[in-house]
């Protein structure tokens, strides 16, 4: 086997056959076990040289709440001459890299029949249970992720379908939109009209008619919003696919673009990286809010913080938290953190933008829809077809899942190893993607979403 040691601090060394991990020399019982150069848990044995270290003898060294300190350690990114595509002006300022039709229910009781009027016309349907029998927090979030999915400028066209009974109700979406184009966004009450699928058709055709006039613009990067995540990891994913996206984020940063990173979870072991790279205390100071919130969440429903890898990322060569935190993070380059986002919460500054949620994929996929990116670079060492209201770009970990999925796979990063051009490679993909190209996730009609729920059901 080829094995790799990413950090000559390292005591572990990973195969790049299979992602797991062996000892590079003998490890005592209770010695922190080092990969990325920082620790990812102790040796719950003693370990000798050459040994498998896995879950029968590594352990994580998570703790609950933590307090931190800010010690900034980071380069602003040099200014690059940004690249051109061409895509749809909206009248919020924004761009929009694709142009279609949504159907959007306020409430999960019109899902179906939202999906009737989106089979009749060719619009896309965003189904989902919720909208009614919610409180506090949890209707608020429903409503946020809602209004953001609502005024996403990849819509030409929005039609936002309601019951007219619920508590997720269209004036009171109405007031969380605040300002919206209404000649691209329209309402309708199921319970208001004779007939509501042909009530919707008609507007869903006048929508299309309206959006078919729409012309394409010469714009540059500097207005894309792009979306990092990773599902299904395995031992791979922090030595080629992550570092891969990371570099290619850093590209786009460089000429003006913003990148946003969710999976509060999967930050958990390796959040001081990101503190350190805040751009400014304030900016800190919410990002060790963003992290402790989200461990009380855990901590409130009686669940330990580590409650993570899952079975797959453990077969695949990850063991802790720390591990796959570690690795998760490299997806976000090494630009500064220039802002934190709470669900609904829309992306408006260049740079690295930290998003609330947590890490289940099509949750945050979601998320990252709703905050307002246009694509979403999805690295995947297991392979998943899962897809989002936006183009999503699938980068494999390996090349035989590339090989083995590929109707699934937009790119492969095993050859990021020893290709430096890599980087580039994916960023010119990224562009022919904000310029229309579709990803795989589109072609094969892969658009999920899933809204975040911490609450009460009446």
């Amino acid at each position: 086997m080829d094995f790799v040691r990413i950090n000559p601090n390292d005591n572990v060394e990973v195969s790049l056959e299979n992602g797991h991990k062996y000892a590079v020399r003998d490890i005592k019982k209770g010695e922190s076990v080092i990969k990325y150069g920082f620790p990812i848990g102790s040796a719950s044995a003693d370990i000798a040289k050459g040994e498998h270290v896995h879950s029968h003898n590594l352990k994580t060294a998570l703790g609950e709440i933590a307090e931190y300190e800010y010690a900034p350690d980071f380069k602003t990114l040099p200014k690059i001459k940004p690249a051109e595509f061409t895509a749809y002006a909206r009248r919020d300022g924004r761009i929009g890299i694709r142009n279609d039709i949504w159907i959007i229910p306020t409430v999960g009781c019109v899902s179906h029949t939202a999906e009737i009027i989106a089979e009749k016309t060719g619009a896309f349907a965003f189904c989902h249970p919720y909208g009614c029998s919610q409180l506090g927090d949890d209707l608020e979030t429903t409503r946020k992720i809602l209004s953001g999915l609502i005024t996403h400028p990849n819509a030409g066209g929005v039609l936002v379908l309601g019951l007219g009974c619920e508590n997720n109700g269209i004036d009171s979406l109405k007031a969380a939109l605040g300002g919206y184009d209404s000649e691209r966004i329209k309402f309708l009450n199921a319970q208001d009209c004779a007939d509501e699928v042909r009530e919707g058709v008609n507007i869903i055709k006048e929508l299309t008619l309206k959006a078919a006039k729409d012309k394409k613009i010469k714009t540059d990067i500097s207005k894309l919003v792009i979306g990092l995540k990773c599902g299904g990891s395995d031992g791979l994913s922090g030595i080629t696919a992550n570092p891969l996206v990371g570099r290619t984020a850093d590209i786009a940063v460089s000429m003006g673009a913003a990148a946003v990173m969710t999976e509060v979870p999967e930050m958990f072991g390796a959040e001081q990286i990101l503190f350190n790279r805040c751009e400014s205390r304030a900016v800190f100071e919410k990002s060790v809010s963003l992290i402790n919130n989200f461990k009380n969440y855990f901590i409130s429903h009686s669940q330990p913080v580590s409650e993570n890898p899952s079975p797959g990322n453990k077969e695949g060569g990850i063991t802790t938290l720390e591990e796959k935190s570690l690795g998760c993070v490299q997806k976000g380059g090494t630009s500064p953190v220039t802002d934190v986002l709470l669900c609904g919460d829309k992306a408006r500054k260049s740079g690295l933008n930290l998003l609330y949620g947590p890490g289940n994929d099509m949750v945050a996929v979601t998320n990252l829809t709703a905050a307002g990116c246009h694509i979403i670079l999805f690295t995947t060492g297991r392979g998943t077809p899962l897809g989002a209201p936006v183009p999503v770009l699938k980068i494999s970990t390996n090349t035989s899942l590339y090989n083995r999925k590929r109707n699934w796979i937009d790119f492969d990063a095993e050859p990021s190893i020893t290709d430096s051009k890599a980087p580039q490679k994916l960023f010119d993909q990224v562009i022919k993607t904000a310029d229309g190209q579709k990803t795989l996730s589109e072609q094969n009609s892969h658009r999920e979403i899933a809204i975040f729920k911490n609450g009460v059901t009446l």
